[in-house]
């Protein structure tokens, strides 16, 4: 049964759009999802299900958010193999000096077209740097994410694509979480 990470865009962030984890893991089993786990209070999910298309399940997951909640929340979808690849191509950990505490990964909901890509050069400046994949953006923010002027709204602005961002301590625990199903 393929096992899955579904993050969450953009709840019980400032109190808005607040979605309380049991409540959360609840919504998921009642979706016929079989070992939900849920990691820190910003929506994230473990879980396997007998579905095999991963957008399908982000968009049952999204409808159910709506409908229970009333509000929209953007979920990425990453299966196992997936978030492990992620995990084994960050460039950044084949540098000298790099702190691990300042990586970031922004996960893209599709592809960026490759011309949008110049817009993110344009927002970098300082040391902070990306690096950017396929579906991800590989972010380095030696002075901390929240002053980086490569931020989640700034990305999915720059590169017109739905997007969430997780610290690498995240990504790493997820990758674990979804390896062990």
């Amino acid at each position: 049964m393929p096992a899955y990470v579904a993050m969450l865009r953009g709840i019980n962030v400032s109190g808005q759009k607040t979605i309380k984890m049991d409540r959360l893991r609840e919504l998921c089993s009642g979706l016929g999802f079989r070992n939900v786990q849920t990691y820190v209070q910003s929506g994230n999910i473990v879980f396997q299900t007998q579905t095999e298309n991963p957008a399908a399940v982000s968009k049952s997951i999204g409808e159910t958010i709506h409908r229970y909640f009333g509000f929209d929340a953007p979920v990425i979808i990453k299966t196992s193999k997936e978030l492990g690849k992620v995990i084994t191509i960050n460039p950044f950990l084949k540098e000298k000096d790099i702190d691990s505490t300042k990586l970031h990964v922004t996960f893209l909901s599709e592809t960026a077209r490759k011309n949008s890509l110049k817009n993110l050069e344009a927002l970098s400046s300082g040391p902070d740097r990306f690096y950017a994949a396929p579906h991800e953006i590989y972010l380095y923010c030696p002075g901390g994410y929240g002053r980086t002027k490569l931020s989640n709204n700034a990305v999915e602005k720059a590169l017109s694509v739905r997007a969430t961002t997780r610290n690498w301590k995240t990504t790493n625990t997820l990758f674990g979480m979804v390896s062990k199903l």
